[in-house]
């Protein structure tokens, strides 16, 4: 297969591309590196992207960004960071990527456990996320041409783990291996309109 990874370079983009590359051809997409850079916030650079890139047979997105602070110090503006990145990056990425994509291609979405155990300071990543999981439920009725939609959703990835513990009192970090089989599920298996849900 010919797989489209957004976010390839990343903490857990990194490990994913490196085990899909075992038995496919990958390119890989971000916003200042890789074989080809988008920014997903924007339509014009997602079509860029994908006029570039040509057809393929699964898109995998692993980017995303949200606003991370208290409600009382959200501001409108603030809210449409996660709006315009993580959902609507997303969404656009379906929207857009399903004509690059050949019969019985695959798309493959990144939310997390926000969406359903949020915790202090994240309503707007937690909104977000949610908003993706209902989103993919959704498409996966209407989607043609056999192409299949699910979602990754992970609890706090052993990687990051130092760098958002204290966010994250009690939660048991999920090891790389564990949500990087997610992701293999989703792109090499048969489901279709999923939230796969990796936990410890």
């Amino acid at each position: 297969m010919k797989i489209l990874i957004i976010g390839g370079n990343g903490t857990i983009g990194k490990t994913i591309t490196k085990r899909l590359s075992e038995k496919h051809e990958v390119i890989v997409a971000g916003r200042n590196s890789g074989d080809v850079t988008v920014d997903i916030a924007a339509s014009e650079s997602i079509s860029a992207m994908f006029q570039k890139v040509g057809k393929i047979d699964a898109i995998v997105n692993v980017a995303g960004d949200a606003k991370w602070d208290k409600f009382d110090k959200l501001s409108e503006e603030d809210f449409y960071i996660g709006i315009r990145s993580k959902m609507m990056g997303q969404v656009n990425l379906v929207r857009l990527g399903r004509k690059y994509l050949n019969s019985g291609g695959s798309i493959t979405l990144t939310t997390g456990i926000l969406a359903d155990e949020p915790v202090d300071m994240t309503t707007s990543a937690a909104m977000v996320n949610g908003a993706i999981q209902s989103f993919v439920k959704a498409v996966a009725l209407e989607l043609e041409n056999g192409i299949r939609i699910n979602v990754v959703s992970a609890d706090l990835v052993e990687d990051a783990y130092e760098k958002y513990k204290d966010y994250f009192p009690g939660n048991t970090p999920v090891a790389m291996r564990k949500v990087v089989d997610g992701y293999v599920k989703s792109v090499e298996g048969r489901i279709n309109g999923e939230i796969i849900r990796i936990r410890a």
